[in-house]
C-alpha cells in the first residue's frame, strides 16, 4: 500500500509540475507579444503590411488625433513641376535634419541642393543618429496612436514615403520622411516620429534620393542603396 501511495503522489506531483511549467510559458508568450504589439512606433509596417506603393482613389477621409481630415484626390497631378536639381547618379548624396531649428538639408558633397522646413514628433520622439533609405513608397497608409489618449492616426494616401532605419531603429519602427496632407504648420513639431514636409517638397526630395525608380515601390540594394540620413539636435515641446 505505501509504494502505491507513494507512485500515486509522484504521478500527481509530476501533473503539478507539468501545469505550473505549461503556464509559465503562456503567461511568457503573452508578455512576449504584449511588449512586442506596445513597442513605440512611428508608422509601424506590423500594422499595416501594405509595402505596395499604391494610391488608393477611394480613400476620402483620414483621422489624425481624433479629427478627420479630407485626403486630397487630386494629391499628385496638382504638384509644380520642378526640375530635380539633384544628380540621380550622385554617390554623394546625404540628408541632414536638424531637429533644434526643424530644418532639411539635402546636400551633394558640401552643396546643399534642397534647404526645407519639417515636422518631426511631437506625440513621439524622432530618433536621432545615422540612418539610411531602405524603402521608397509612391503612397502609403499610416495608421496608429492610441485613441484612448487622443494620438491615434490613420491616414491614407501618404504621399513619398522615404523609410529608413539603422541598427538601432529596426524597419518595423515605420520612420520615415513623407508629405504631410493633414496639417500646415511646418517649421514645429507636429508628428509622431516621422519627419513631416510640406507634399510638393517631399516630391522633390523623393524624386532625388537613393534609391532611384520610377516604381511604386523601390527598394534599396547593394547596387541601388538608399540615401543616408543624418537626424541631430533636439526639438521644442
Amino acid at each position: 500500500m505505501a509504494k502505491k501511495s507513494l507512485k500515486k503522489h509522484w504521478i500527481y506531483g509530476f501533473k503539478f509540475i507539468l501545469l505550473v511549467a505549461l503556464v509559465i510559458s503562456a503567461l511568457s508568450v503573452s508578455v512576449l507579444v504584449s511588449k512586442k504589439q506596445n513597442t513605440p512606433c512611428a508608422n509601424s509596417i506590423s500594422c499595416i503590411k501594405d509595402l505596395t506603393g499604391a494610391y488608393d482613389p477611394n480613400s476620402k477621409e483620414g483621422e489624425f488625433n481624433g479629427k478627420f481630415v479630407k485626403v486630397p484626390q487630386k494629391l499628385y497631378s496638382d504638384l509644380d513641376e520642378q526640375a530635380v536639381l539633384g544628380d540621380a547618379t550622385a554617390l554623394n548624396k546625404k540628408i541632414e535634419i536638424d531637429l533644434t531649428n526643424q530644418k532639411l538639408y539635402a546636400k551633394e558633397g558640401d552643396r546643399v541642393v534642397y534647404e526645407f522646413l519639417i515636422s518631426s514628433g511631437k506625440w513621439g520622439r524622432t530618433p536621432t543618429g545615422n540612418f539610411s533609405i531602405w524603402v521608397k513608397l509612391n503612397s502609403t497608409r499610416m495608421e496608429g496612436g492610441n485613441k484612448a489618449l487622443g494620438t491615434y492616426y490613420n491616414l491614407p494616401n501618404v504621399p513619398y514615403t522615404m523609410y529608413f532605419y539603422n541598427e538601432d531603429i529596426p524597419k518595423s519602427r515605420g520612420y520615415g520622411i513623407h508629405g504631410a496632407y493633414w496639417h500646415n504648420n511646418f517649421g514645429h513639431p507636429m508628428s509622431h516620429g516621422c519627419i513631416n514636409m510640406k507634399t510638393a517638397e517631399a516630391r522633390l526630395l523623393y524624386e532625388w534620393t537613393n534609391p532611384i525608380s520610377a516604381k511604386y515601390t523601390i527598394y534599396a540594394d547593394d547596387n541601388n542603396p538608399g540615401t543616408p540620413i543624418t537626424i541631430y539636435g533636439q526639438a521644442s515641446s
